[in-house]
């Protein structure tokens, strides 16, 4: 299972041009600042292949999708776009309601290019998925100097970043090659590749290397690699019922999935199966991804201080990367709201909204 290119560099910056970049809507927006719009009954929300958001196709499979949907008097489809970043700019564009996504990118195209968007599921976070991978070296500090292949201004790079800053040392001690996902494998296979950041499955491919040596991954950084289900605030405002139906659907399959018993096993296969992996190969790859199976637990995340501060980092590499758009004068300009009223940024011009409300419903079962 390939896991989704974050932040492709051409494609994110084209979207936020399209935008206008860290725009205000141009709809009346009310005193919360969420334009207005019109209620609807069908929605449709997007999805890639991802170890963390299999249980959606999944549920949609086994009815779970239209049993909750049933149940709020609307219908949600569940659309599979095979390019990771092309869903979300297809989110972005307004030809989705809602998509799965890392809260990076959730920031920095939909949000960095004026689409006021809401996370209603704090879904998991990647727990070892994501690594640093240097031949003949014994800690992270031996990387510098080195030639680093990854995708550029991707999750990778961020996750360098934060192992370089934990080492003392900066992404200038080090040269980023561009290589594509699909490529780095191939490229460490070569002599003079020596220092790779990768995700699986390329990660647990490199790590085989002859004299290769994990250095650093994303079990030293939780919750930094965010995984949301986020939907447009303006839709949500409008059709609260999505929120409650997308929050039933997703945590209804979490207590079907993390069970041990034949259905747990039966619904661990089929998301396998509708990944391309084998079941022992997805529950490898659960293990070193961290889902908030339970509701309360994700809504604790949501209300701590601990998500303010990964979102202020991720904040400030984004936008020391130019990934707010050209027209961002400073790591201010777009507004990131938290439960309780706290906001980064511009309070002016919130575009991002982790709003735990539905998540909360579900954790004290009023949904």
């Amino acid at each position: 299972m390939i896991r989704p290119p974050h932040l492709l560099r051409t494609l994110a910056l084209a979207g936020l041009l399209a935008l206008g970049g860290c725009g205000h809507s141009a709809r009346t927006a009310g005193a919360d600042g969420i334009a207005a719009e019109a209620p609807k009954k069908d929605f449709s929300i997007g999805w890639s292949i991802y170890a963390g958001w299999m249980p959606w196709p999944y549920a949609q499979e086994a009815g779970i999708v239209k049993k909750w949907a049933d149940k709020y008097g609307i219908s949600i489809k569940l659309v599979q776009v095979n390019d990771y970043v092309e869903s979300v700019n297809q989110y972005t564009a307004g030809k989705l309601d809602g998509v799965v996504a890392t809260s990076m990118d959730t920031l920095t195209i939909p949000a960095a290019g004026g689409k006021d968007t809401t996370v209603v599921v704090l879904g998991d976070y990647s727990d070892g998925n994501d690594g640093v991978v240097l031949k003949n070296a014994h800690s992270l500090a031996d990387i510098k100097g080195r030639s680093v292949n990854l995708v550029e201004l991707s999750v990778s790079q961020y996750l360098l970043a934060r192992g370089l800053e934990k080492s003392g040392l900066k992404l200038s001690d080090i040269k980023i090659v561009n290589t594509g996902d699909a490529d780095i494998v191939g490229a460490f296979s070569s002599p003079q590749v020596t220092a790779v950041v990768t995700w699986n499955p390329q990660l647990s491919e490199v790590k085989k290397a002859q004299g290769a040596t994990l250095v650093f991954d994303s079990h030293q950084i939780p919750n930094e690699i965010l995984d949301c289900l986020s939907v447009s605030s303006a839709t949500l405002k409008a059709n609260p019922a999505l929120g409650k139906a997308l929050a039933g659907i997703w945590y209804e399959t979490m207590s079907i999935m993390q069970r041990d018993d034949a259905a747990g096993r039966a619904a661990r296969a089929q998301m396998a199966h509708d990944a391309g992996a084998t079941p022992e190969g997805y529950d490898a790859q659960l293990k070193t991804t961290h889902l908030y199976y339970a509701a309360g637990d994700a809504v604790k995340l949501a209300k701590s201080g601990e998500l303010v501060t990964v979102m202020d980092r991720v904040r400030q590499f984004s936008f020391a990367k130019g990934l707010f758009g050209p027209a961002a004068t400073s790591v201010d300009t777009i507004g990131i709201q938290f439960a309780g009223g706290k906001t980064l940024g511009d309070a002016g011009n919130v575009k991002l909204r982790f709003d735990p409300v539905f998540m909360q419903m579900a954790a004290d079962g009023k949904l």
